[in-house]
């Protein structure tokens, strides 16, 4: 039970004492003071008033009385007209320790019993991954795990663009100008050769335009089913997959379901025909289809072009039905950058008209691109800086700060080579989702490893520090726990009142889709720690009541900065 519901549920049992009448302490409206007032909560009093049929000041002022007259846990209040703002004792506030301490699942929200599927990465397999693809997994994949702590079942999709004009013309390339190459042949990564296929392309159609009308026969052919062209289409995709592989497996990023749009084009092609059939769609004279939707102050949608062939809508549509289809899902979430806004706007509304009742259940979380000191990045221009050498300069931006702080010295080689990398993504991945994922971002690696700010690095050393100091106290035999005559400082209470607003940040930012939220509730909590610790003594202090009580808050505030990272996919060691 959250503060909040323990004095709504309180304050309704001094409703009906005061005047007689329940009051259902859920319609009770509770929630933490504001910083310029005295008190810990405030009890909104308004809507009380036709209950006790009292002017707001006064009404206030008698539940506070009944409150501190009746209950323990609460230590003063103060009534400004209808608002009740309430202090809760050092009692309620070790007994919050006490029960956090005791709850194996904290931070762990009920069940919903609501299915969400959240689509991420969904990568073309004409390129490797770039740092917004990383932006992509990392925003993915930590809000899947933050739907899952508040109490949903969450499928993890991807869907890869692993067919298309921009894969045809990686082939083209490969056939015209790369005589044969390999990654084994050449020691390229899979990916990044078919990389440069594709920036080798859009350098030859720039010197002759005419190459784009060769690119689409053989996307005509790949869509009969062309022996050859299928082939190569094969071959170069599996060096592709075999990439990708190697930078998911870097980042910690997996999927429960992958779709591949070669699977997917012909689910949408059928239901092009039966919007057809039923007139929601229109074939112009060149074969082409659309779907009309200026009525509802959008354009025409392309749906088919006039060979035949399909676009990008054509898939989405087909991939939509089968997944409501296949698991009943209550909602689902597309994780693509604000650049694809208009093309959800148009996927939602197609469907809808279609008939699909839960085309309002999707949602597009669009958010900003990443860029980068150098500036914007361009794949086909091929200055793109690729995820891959962003994840190994963030090691070596970790090995070389670690190393000028001497905060690793002593540790041996292997080990300190483990914590680069965990140092390196976990100052790459917090910096990214620490933003609010609608804002554009500008990713600076060397700002993103700082020791001592806003930062991966900071809470990471944070838990360390916290795991030394309880690694000693179990050498020297020293136990932790929380005894009813166990007294809180205010610098405690503090403390204590941010571990249990866990679990409402978690609600907090699963309702807004936004690692940030977790991600700066995690530095609040460690700067709030070493600002403590620096103040106040645990393994010299001399009361056992007091030291076992303040290591038991130590290794609930570890545990709960364990729990809030891990939802960033962020690993925190325990020596650093």
């Amino acid at each position: 039970m959250t503060a909040e519901q323990f004095l709504s549920s309180m304050a309704a049992q001094a409703v009906e004492a005061l005047y007689g009448v329940k009051a259902d302490p859920s319609t009770l409206q509770v929630s933490v003071t504001r910083k310029d007032f005295e008190g810990d909560y405030t009890l909104v009093v308004f809507p009380l008033l036709r209950i006790s049929r009292q002017a707001p000041a006064v009404t206030a002022q008698a539940i506070g009385e009944w409150l501190t007259a009746n209950c323990p846990e609460v230590s003063g209040f103060n009534a400004v007209q209808g608002f009740l703002n309430i202090s809760l004792s050092n009692v309620y506030w070790r007994e919050t320790l006490q029960d956090v301490t005791a709850d194996a699942s904290f931070g762990t929200l009920p069940s919903t019993g609501r299915r969400i599927m959240v689509e991420f990465s969904s990568p073309n397999t004409n390129k490797p991954l770039h740092p917004g693809h990383i932006r992509n997994n990392l925003l993915g994949s930590s809000v899947s795990d933050l739907l899952k702590a508040a109490g949903n079942e969450v499928i993890k999709a991807t869907l890869v663009n692993d067919r298309g004009v921009h894969i045809c013309k990686s082939m083209y390339a490969w056939e015209k100008l790369f005589d044969g190459a390999t990654p084994e042949s050449t020691g390229i990564k899979g990916d990044h050769l078919v990389g440069d296929c594709y920036v080798a392309y859009a350098k030859l159609e720039k010197e002759h335009p005419e190459v784009i009308d060769d690119v689409h026969r053989m996307l005509v052919k790949w869509e009969e089913g062309d022996p050859a062209v299928r082939a190569l289409w094969e071959k170069m995709n599996g060096w592709v997959f075999d990439g990708f592989d190697q930078t998911y497996k870097a980042l910690g990023i997996s999927f429960d379901r992958t779709y591949y749009e070669h699977d997917t084009y012909l689910l949408g092609k059928e239901l092009v025909q039966k919007g057809l059939d039923s007139g929601v769609f229109v074939r112009d004279p060149d074969g082409s289809v659309w779907c009309d939707l200026t009525a509802d102050g959008l354009d025409r949608k392309l749906l088919l072009r006039s060979d035949g062939t399909s676009v990008y809508m054509t898939q989405d549509l087909g991939t939509a039905e089968r997944r409501f289809a296949e698991y009943a899902l209550d909602s689902h979430i597309y994780v693509v950058g604000n650049e694809q806004d208009y093309h959800f706007k148009v996927l939602k509304l197609v469907l809808s008209k279609l008939g699909f009742g839960w085309a309002d259940q999707i949602y597009h979380l669009s958010y900003g691109m990443v860029e980068l000191p150098e500036g914007k990045m361009k794949s086909r221009e091929g200055t793109v800086v690729d995820a891959d050498d962003l994840i190994e300069k963030m090691y070596q931006e970790a090995r070389a700060t670690s190393e000028a702080s001497g905060k690793l010295d002593g540790i041996p080689e292997e080990e300190k080579d483990r914590l680069y990398r965990m140092i390196g993504l976990g100052a790459l991945k917090y910096f990214i989702l620490k933003v609010d994922p609608k804002k554009t971002m500008l990713f600076d690696p060397k700002e993103s490893i700082d020791f001592n700010g806003n930062t991966g690095p900071f809470i990471q050393y944070t838990h360390a520090r916290i795991c030394s100091i309880l690694r000693k106290a179990s050498e020297s035999g020293l136990d932790a726990a929380v005894a009813d005559e166990s007294v809180l400082s205010p610098k405690e209470v503090r403390l204590v009142k941010l571990i249990a607003s866990y679990p409402q940040k978690v609600a907090e930012a699963a309702e807004a889709l936004s690692p940030a939220v977790l991600a700066n509730f995690s530095y609040d909590l460690a700067k709030e720690f070493n600002q403590y610790y620096h103040e106040t003594p645990v393994l010299k202090e001399q009361d056992a009541t007091t030291l076992a009580m303040r290591l038991s808050l130590l290794g609930t505030i570890a545990r709960t900065l364990r729990s809030a990272m891990g939802i960033l996919g962020i690993e925190l060691p325990e020596r650093m």
